[in-house]
């Protein structure tokens, strides 16, 4: 049985996208790796084992493109709405919070919110399928 162990993003500036992953999310450095071309640098909390790689590809200057293929991380929570109201005071401007209620029944609260080269990152309210 395969276990996922992360998720690879590419960034520009390495010590920006480490402050707002340890900002919004509580991610830390577990470990940097630095080679000639590139680096990479994984970030994770003690919820899990479950990490988010950076990528610094030495000498990029532009800013990554993500065409029409990526969708977003996704990250739950145990309140929603704290979480909202603590990334607006830290300037990271998350989207509304959204219901999803297909039937009318509840199935789904969230809202997005982007990192610094614009990835996006799903925030889920703890609930059902979602913990």
């Amino acid at each position: 049985m395969a276990k996922a162990i992360h998720v690879m993003v590419r960034v520009l500036d390495l010590d920006r996208s480490i402050d707002f992953y340890n900002k919004a999310f509580g991610l830390g450095v577990a470990e940097t790796l630095d080679f000639d071309d590139f680096a990479l640098v994984y970030l994770r909390n003690p919820e899990n084992d479950f990490e988010i790689e950076l990528t610094l590809n030495k000498g990029q200057t532009e800013p990554y493109t993500h065409g029409d293929g990526y969708g977003h991380i996704a990250v739950c929570v145990e309140d929603l709405g704290a979480e909202h109201a603590r990334l607006q005071k830290l300037g990271f401007k998350p989207k509304d919070i959204v219901e999803f209620t297909p039937g009318g029944k509840l199935m789904a609260r969230f809202f997005f919110v982007q990192d610094p080269d614009g990835y996006k990152i799903e925030v889920l309210q703890r609930h059902g399928r979602y913990h």
